[in-house]
């Protein structure tokens, strides 16, 4: 595979970041919508996460002939019944952020105890070529529970609440290395690696 250049079909700079440093050693250059002119908005109105990673990775590899890889990934929490799932970045309104969404969370979970406190994290994740037909797609899951409070500085979203069991740490206080090989985003990105020189040979 001859250092391919892709664009990542996301404007959230955290995901660019991370996904752009788990694809640095297989060779693949990326470039994001914040390097492109003129970006058309995609109404991410599927209602799964996989069909709002094929909605962005078509309209977007269309619009910029560019093959385009994207993924749609959010927290499902079991005592909310997989909520807040594809509404994970806005879980909190029209004016949302990270913190807002973390306080909300902690209230609808106010009194749930720990056993119940079940969640995973989803990726699901589309690549597309120049013209926009769907190459490749995968899904990939971290399972873990959520904390009573925030632990760890690190990450984005709800990161500081999301505890990996088998680590006894939230992923707000693992280090970005760690999380490099045991999120799902990191799972997903693995399986693209490995299917990306077939697209590129």
């Amino acid at each position: 595979m001859s250092n391919p250049t892709i664009l990542l079909g996301s404007g959230n700079r955290n995901k660019g970041i991370e996904i752009g440093r788990l694809l640095e050693p297989a060779g693949i250059k990326m470039m994001t919508l914040a390097e492109m002119p003129q970006t058309p908005e995609v109404v991410e109105d599927g209602t799964t996460f996989a069909e709002n990673a094929a909605k962005k990775a078509t309209e977007y590899a269309r619009h910029f002939n560019m093959w385009t890889v994207a993924e749609d990934s959010g927290l499902s929490v079991d005592a909310l019944d997989g909520a807040p799932g594809i509404y994970s970045s806005r879980f909190s309104g029209v004016e949302h952020s990270d913190q807002k969404n973390n306080d909300l969370l902690l209230e609808k979970l106010r009194g749930v105890p720990l056993e119940k406190r079940g969640a995973h994290y989803t990726c699901s994740m589309a690549f597309a070529d120049p013209n926009g037909e769907i190459r490749f797609t995968c899904e990939e899951y971290c399972c873990g529970r959520i904390l009573f409070e925030r632990h760890g500085t690190n990450g984005f979203g709800y990161d500081p609440l999301f505890e990996v069991i088998e680590y006894h740490r939230s992923f707000g206080d693992l280090s970005s290395l760690l999380k490099s090989v045991i999120s799902h985003r990191a799972r997903a990105i693995r399986r693209f690696i490995a299917a990306a020189p077939r697209f590129f040979s």
